[in-house]
């Protein structure tokens, strides 16, 4: 065997062996900055899904609110609350124009665990559905701010 030939081989053994500890390195260090990239931009939009996960819901019960509005000819009282939705409240004036099956079919909870607040008069119209936002409280800027229906 003549010696090139040797030389080719035993060159094209070392370059079969495998990835440099220097290029396994520089492979890491990218795949770090894109996943810490990717991170920044999945974590910054999680807030503001949250809050139009809120402001959707808020949307889908007023609009139950309003056919419950049609059929008995009144908002729910703030003590029936959002049940009245659900189920027939207690005391309602012609329960046979409650809508079989009620008006949703379960209450969500806003998108940090909590129900949705009701009351009637609201502050701006005929009722206020809110969320106390992410800090439960009142007041707050950011997804801590309370978010109301006569806000959307």
């Amino acid at each position: 065997m003549s010696l090139a030939k040797s030389f080719k081989l035993s060159a094209r053994r070392q370059s079969e062996n495998g990835f440099t500890l220097i290029e396994l390195l520089v492979v890491i260090v990218i795949i770090g900055l894109l996943g810490t990239i990717v991170a920044i931009n999945v974590f910054g939009a999680l807030g503001t899904s949250h809050v139009a996960k809120a402001k959707a819901d808020i949307a889908t019960l007023e609009s139950a609110l309003e056919q419950y509005r049609l059929d008995n000819l009144t908002y729910p009282s703030t003590s029936d609350g959002l049940n009245a939705l659900i189920s027939p409240p207690p005391g309602l004036a012609q329960p046979e124009r409650y809508r079989m099956g009620g008006y949703i079919k379960k209450l969500p909870n806003d998108p940090w665990g909590q129900p949705y607040q009701y009351a009637t008069p609201g502050k701006k119209g005929a009722f206020d559905i809110y969320s106390l936002g992410a800090d439960k409280q009142t007041g707050g800027q950011g997804e801590n701010a309370d978010i109301y229906s006569s806000d959307l």
